[in-house]
């Protein structure tokens, strides 16, 4: 037994010729502790009785002073530092149940403790009174495995109480990522009014639609009507309303209960209506930026023949991922992001043995990595351009055949349906469309028989288009983007060369100035704006299909290259929404999903990997 227990090396002689070695007896500790408990459970050598009172509850416990000094810094205080319990034999403890402290003595002679979930609050809370850091860690760690809607906040509300950081921080982000859900918990309806302004005022607060929290809050408010009612305005000014649809807003002002006979409420709601019908610039509120990787999802694609590839860049830590590619290859197709789905809009089908123009959109969720089909436009659309208003996708143009398209339609996710809304003024194929202060913008693009620098913009509420001032620059297969309260326009193609020139159009001046422009020159780029920056990807230059991205910091004025895509290509969509997850799904196999599925459902369901996957 010693043998596989013990060391001893020998060391050479020393310079009186003596041999010497070292001895080490791995398990000594152990052994010696589980002597020592033994001793305390027979109540021999004991130098200390503890004495817990728990409201009319009394327990003595014997135990050896070195040993709970050892395990608590505490206790070391109490019995070296000259206080009266040094000498005492019996010491009165309050504070914590005996069925506590019976737990942490165990620990101290053990370094094992057992906690199941109904007791684990009152062991960390009596680990913390002692200072046994490493029983605080672990039910730290138990209770952030234990987080879910119904409790999330009763935890974060302990851990703040006892000052635990960490379990603290883990339940607020819990708490932020599943708002949806912790919304409608108990525990959310006893938040205070100050605690609920706090949380719906957090910019990384997770959520499909700002809907959710104008609904959250209303119910918070129902819970205990009478009570609450006079808070409402100011819950309302911590809602991000300006994002908001004015539909929703209309309705709620039709039939919310609780706005009924408050007008200060409804005139504040009125206001915000106004200022989105008029498509007045609001910058009074950031959107919501949920705290995790936003990936840009890079879609088909065209290299000698059309691709069906889907691959993800993530810009804060440079890496690209090959995702499951489209189920037909395309490129000229357009690419969008509505409720945390990507959309691939159109786009055609150039291989060898066919040519076609597609009529389709499909949906990939990141939470599977999976597509599914939407239903089909109208016409096909080649070299299409897309944005979103209110939640609603609109495809803008392209061609069919020899067809070039002025037709404009409208798809609802919630129906799964298209609807064609007023015709632009000018067909166009290539176009870059952007959306700013819920106005749709159609710009450059190719008529069939010119290439275009007019641009015309889209009002939702009256179906109409209105003209706007034209580019400086014939642009066609040039990307567009909106950032901030502007618009962009770069790159494309004017009938002789490839550009690199890049516009900025002033809304409230109705004018189109240069900035600094791109180090290539690209047509059929993608387009993409991420954290206050542009992004540019692919395209042609004339000569090669480009796999550079590049990226505009409007601030500097400058672009900068920042990666290069797995291979150079053009007419790609492109959108930017959450990290797709990676784990391996459950057998290898994701489950079919129906054609009728509501595409707006599919995030709301678990994640079909492994329960361990947390992205």
């Amino acid at each position: 037994m010693y043998a596989t227990e013990c060391q001893a090396e020998v060391t050479p002689s020393g310079n009186n010729g003596n041999r010497q070695f070292q001895y080490s007896l791995a398990d000594h500790t152990n052994q010696a502790f589980k002597i020592m408990n033994e001793l305390r459970l027979g109540q021999q050598l004991c130098d200390v009785t503890l004495r817990v009172t728990y409201n009319e509850i009394q327990t003595d416990f014997v135990a050896h002073k070195i040993v709970l000094a050892s395990s608590s810094p505490v206790f070391r205080a109490m019995f070296t530092n000259g206080l009266k319990e040094c000498g005492m034999e019996t010491v009165t403890i309050k504070g914590i149940h005996p069925k506590v402290m019976a737990r942490l003595l165990e620990f101290a002679y053990t370094a094992s403790i057992s906690v199941g979930e109904k007791c684990v609050i009152h062991v960390m809370n009596g680990a913390v009174m002692y200072q046994m850091d490493s029983v605080v860690k672990a039910c730290c760690d138990f209770l952030i495995q234990q987080l879910d809607p119904s409790n999330a906040i009763g935890i974060a509300s302990f851990a703040e109480q006892i000052g635990c950081q960490e379990l603290h921080q883990k339940a607020r982000e819990y708490i932020y990522m599943h708002f949806g859900e912790v919304s409608k918990q108990e525990e959310f309806f006893n938040l205070s009014r100050c605690q609920l302004v706090n949380l719906i005022s957090r910019d990384d607060l997770n959520v499909r639609c700002e809907s959710e929290v104008f609904h959250a809050c209303i119910n918070w408010v129902k819970y205990d009507c009478e009570n609450r009612r006079p808070f409402i305005q100011a819950l309302l000014r911590a809602v991000r309303c300006h994002s908001l649809t004015p539909n929703f807003l209309q309705l709620q002002l039709q039939r919310c209960e609780i706005l009924r006979g408050d007008t200060r409420c409804q005139d504040y709601l009125s206001q915000i209506f106004q200022d989105l019908t008029l498509h007045k610039p609001t910058r009074l509120q950031q959107d919501r930026i949920p705290n995790v990787p936003q990936f840009i999802y890079v879609a088909g694609g065209y290299f000698r023949h059309s691709l069906n590839f889907l691959e993800a860049y993530n810009p804060m830590e440079g890496e690209w991922l090959s995702l499951a590619p489209l189920e037909l290859p395309r490129s000229g197709l357009a690419g969008c992001v509505q409720g945390g789905l990507f959309y691939a809009v159109g786009g055609r089908n150039n291989a060898p043995d066919c040519n076609e123009d597609s009529d389709a959109m499909d949906c990939y969720n990141p939470m599977n990595n999976q597509w599914s089909p939407c239903a089909s436009m109208s016409v096909p659309r080649n070299r299409v351009g897309a944005g979103v208003i209110d939640g609603q996708i609109y495809a803008v143009g392209g061609s069919h055949g020899c067809l070039h398209h002025n037709s404009v339609e409208r798809y609802d996710p919630e129906r799964d349906e298209w609807q064609l809304v007023a015709p632009m003024k000018t067909r166009r194929i290539g176009v870059g469309v952007a959306v700013l202060n819920r106005l749709l913008y159609a710009v450059g693009g190719f008529d069939g028989t010119n290439r275009l620098s007019s641009a015309e913009c889209y009002y939702p509420e009256t179906d109409e288009w209105k003209d706007i001032a034209a580019m400086n620059v014939v642009r066609s297969g040039a990307g567009a983007c909106a950032l901030d309260t502007s618009m962009y326009a770069m790159g494309g193609y004017d009938g002789r060369d490839q550009l690199n020139s890049v516009e900025k159009y002033d809304v409230e001046k109705d004018h189109w100035s240069f900035v600094a422009p791109m180090a290539h020159r690209r047509s059929a780029l993608g387009v993409t704006v991420h954290q206050g920056r542009i992004y540019v990807l692919g395209g042609y230059d004339g000569n090669t299909f480009l796999d550079s991205v590049e990226c505009y910091d409007p601030a500097q004025d400058v672009w900068t290259e920042v990666t290069h895509m797995l291979s150079g290509r053009s007419g790609v969509g492109v959108a930017i929404t959450m990290e797709p997850c990676r784990k391996t799904p459950c057998g290898g196999l994701f489950p079919e999903k129906s054609r009728d599925e509501n595409p707006q459902d599919r995030l709301r369901g678990e994640c079909i990997f492994s329960k361990s996957c947390k992205k």
